[in-house]
């Protein structure tokens, strides 16, 4: 099966074929860094970073970027809401640059922690100032722009497709149904590129508008629309026209819209190819609020023993299209299904493979070999997280049931590595070897048994609980298995 995925600018099912061959480009919107990401904001990361696996499987390269907003971005759509950033330094009674900075790094933490696949370029938008205010320029040369007390803005009506993006039918829209109304405005759909800082104010972030964008022709003190940063670093770094951009449903209205405007406006180019959206991720079946306090964070959870995997697996049981629900009872499923895949990975300690080709073995000793190539094909359809978990769960369950004097150790070990090259799930690393000391007592106990010295048996057994795993009695001798 060949590559596909769902397009938002066709709203179907496409097949994939990047624009480069052997390299795609990719731009993910990333967060706005005033507090910590919260589990859902999680889950769009961890879908598209199996995109990029799934890439890379398939032989590309992957030329990804992924932002960070630092500055700009508005507590409302409205252009006339506060700075997120700057609420937070509020809030933390530091600097917009301090808070931009801790959760900068809190953000990166928590990449490493999941496993992400590290993009090509991690960009903060506060270093593409001067790019972002040549796209300003450019747009203003070719009479998409115009001033008003505020700010520099961008004239929807110049771009005649704007609507088509997100199907928002504007003619049909009364003034502020979208947006709150500004009577400088317009049209109600016109977005901020580029805001004026009030007069009176001095603000943490804030650089000089140059005197040839300002219709005064003299330098004012301003700062990036949120919009604007997003087109200026891919357009930068990746190129007029690229390859797929992913985001949230919630940026298809207004932020991805609004960058296709600016974009396209500016080149002349389609700005993507394709457009992947993730579905919002509710908690304990409501909307994610701060008021609700269920916004739990990777912290929260790791204090609850939860680890990054257990999550990972939560998350993917869910197509990236579907809307998820969030809740402990949810989460502790994942993690019973992960601890069962961590004891099957764990038979790649205990399985002696035999010196025949793997071809010429009968029936379960096959196990694992043709898996992986499936495993790969029902991801390359459009990211079926779910399908991929049905088919490892299946493919688990004969490792489980099968004779281990039968079963290949090599075709579980390609069945695995495959797992963890496409989902991230980190099995291998997961699951180490016992010690020889906890080995020589399974013996033991082995031995015992087989003399019916059931108290030794039961004492030898205590004793190698207390490494962390228990032993189960199958016909042809016993497996270990982790407790957790």
């Amino acid at each position: 099966m060949s590559l596909q995925f769902h397009n938002q600018l066709s709203r179907s099912v496409e097949p994939f074929t990047p624009l480069k061959d052997g390299v795609v480009s990719l731009y993910t919107c990333g967060p706005t860094v005033y507090n910590q990401l919260h589990v859902g904001n999680w889950a769009a990361y961890l879908y598209w970073d199996v995109l990029v696996r799934v890439l890379q499987a398939n032989g590309f390269t992957v030329n990804r970027v992924l932002n960070i907003t630092d500055v700009g971005h508005l507590v409302s759509d409205s252009d006339d809401g506060e700075d997120k950033l700057e609420k937070g330094a509020r809030r933390e009674g530091k600097t917009a640059w301090e808070v931009a900075a801790f959760y900068t790094d809190d953000f990166i933490k928590g990449l490493n922690a999941l496993g992400l696949v590290p993009a090509t370029h991690l960009v903060k938008a506060s270093d593409y100032i001067q790019q972002q205010l040549t796209l300003v320029r450019t747009l203003k040369e070719k009479g998409h722009t115009y001033q008003i007390s505020d700010g520099i803005y961008f004239d929807t009506s110049t771009f005649s497709r704007y609507d088509d993006f997100a199907g928002l039918h504007l003619d049909e829209q009364k003034a502020g149904a979208r947006v709150e109304f500004n009577p400088e405005k317009r049209n109600a759909s016109d977005f901020a590129l580029w805001k004026f800082t009030p007069d009176g104010q001095t603000r943490d972030m804030e650089w000089a508008t140059p005197a040839d964008l300002t219709a005064e022709g003299v330098e004012r003190p301003g700062f990036p629309g949120w919009h604007l940063e997003c087109s200026a670093m891919a357009l930068d770094l990746l190129g007029e026209t690229i390859d797929i951009h992913t985001g949230g449903i919630d940026h298809i209205p207004v932020h991805h819209t609004n960058e296709i405007a600016q974009s396209e406006s500016a080149t002349g180019k389609p700005f993507s190819q394709f457009w992947l959206h993730n579905n919002h991720l509710k908690s304990d079946g409501t909307k994610i609020s701060k008021s609700l306090e269920n916004g739990y964070t990777l912290d929260d959870l790791a204090q609850k023993a939860y680890t990054p995997q257990d999550f990972r697996l939560f998350v993917l049981q869910s197509h990236y299209r579907s809307e998820g629900n969030f809740s402990f009872e949810n989460l502790t499923a994942a993690q019973h299904r992960f601890l069962r895949w961590r004891n099957v990975a764990a038979l790649r300690h205990q399985l002696h493979d035999t010196l025949q080709n793997p071809a010429e073995l009968p029936d379960k000793s096959t196990l694992g070999y043709a898996d992986a190539h499936a495993l790969r094909e029902i991801l390359e359809n459009d990211l079926d997280t779910p399908g991929a978990l049905t088919l490892i769960d299946s493919v688990f369950d004969q490792f489980s049931a099968s004779d281990t004097s039968a079963a290949s150790r090599e075709g579980l070990m390609a069945f695995l590595e495959a797992v963890d090259a496409l989902l991230g799930v980190q099995l291998l690393h997961t699951t180490p070897d016992i010690s020889d000391e906890t080995k020589q007592l399974i013996l033991e106990r082995q031995r015992a048994r087989e003399t019916k010295d059931w108290s030794a048996a039961d004492s030898l057994r205590r004793d190698i609980e207390k490494s962390g795993i228990t032993v189960r009695d199958t016909a042809t001798g016993p497996i270990w298995e982790y407790v957790a």
